[in-house]
């Protein structure tokens, strides 16, 4: 198991590439202010996070696209959603995985953000002609439930937020587990990875090694998880990264 220390050089390798890391930035209205504007920010951009974060190997780009538009939808920056959109759908993301995503998110970052985020959402659909259908759920039928995994997670929430907040209780044990969770919209991995990619950019660590093993069970490699906090340092900020890497540490540990 790497300690502590050997976490670091994931998220601290990408700031010391060779200017010949470069890759096209998306043209955008941002991009296009940087460049006029704030010369050396663009060429972090241009040469750093497009010209090198996005292009490791270590997370697939459809996996960074759920983690990038996790953090922007987390932390209200609906502005930088567009593009993101657009490149998710490039990406692979499914238009239904992607209205499943701001679904999801608006439990765990709130509902402005959800329902900010949706509009945007909508006119990148109608931009490109996706039919209302692809981001309609081809079916309603529920995920089957890991009745073990209920069981206990059901006790804990008896135990510590039914006698403080009973309502609350039932709103998580017969809205959040009994129903969000089990939508066949989003695969239970990639449920895990925006939840642990939100709370992370929020912030909220306190819930992220109960999203973390819970990803990794559904299939999140340790890289994996790793490379998505890397990532984040980008998007959320590098106080967000750094803070999240000791949880991160404690969790593989526990699981060795």
């Amino acid at each position: 198991m790497k300690p502590f220390s050997l976490l670091l050089p994931a998220l601290l390798l990408t700031t010391s590439l060779p200017a010949s890391a470069q890759s096209s930035v998306p043209e955008t209205p941002a991009a296009r202010q940087a460049r006029e504007t704030a010369p050396q920010l663009f060429a972090y951009t241009q040469d750093v996070l497009f010209g090198d974060v996005w292009k490791r190997e270590e997370l697939a780009p459809r996996d960074r696209s759920l983690v990038t538009l996790s953090s922007l939808l987390a932390n209200g920056q609906s502005a930088q959603m567009t593009s993101h959109i657009n490149l998710a759908l490039d990406n692979g993301v499914e238009p239904s995985e992607i209205i499943g995503l701001i679904t999801h998110l608006a439990f765990y970052t709130g509902w402005p953000n959800g329902m900010s985020a949706v509009g945007v959402a909508r006119n990148v659909f109608t931009e490109r002609g996706i039919d209302p259908e692809q981001y309609h759920p081809a079916s309603e039928e529920l995920l089957p439930v890991d009745e073990a995994f209920e069981a206990q997670r059901a006790a804990t929430v008896e135990e510590n937020v039914a006698p403080i907040a009973p309502e609350l209780a039932r709103y998580t044990d017969e809205v959040l587990f009994a129903d969000l969770w089990r939508r066949p919209d989003l695969a239970p991995r990639d449920r895990s990875l925006i939840t642990m990619a939100a709370l992370i950019a929020r912030g909220q660590l306190d819930q992220v090694p109960f999203h973390l093993n819970r990803a990794m069970d559904s299939g999140l490699t340790q890289t994996q998880a790793v490379e998505a906090v890397t990532h984040l340092a980008f998007y959320a900020g590098w106080p967000r990264a750094m803070s999240a890497l000791p949880v991160l540490q404690s969790v593989f540990t526990e699981r060795t």
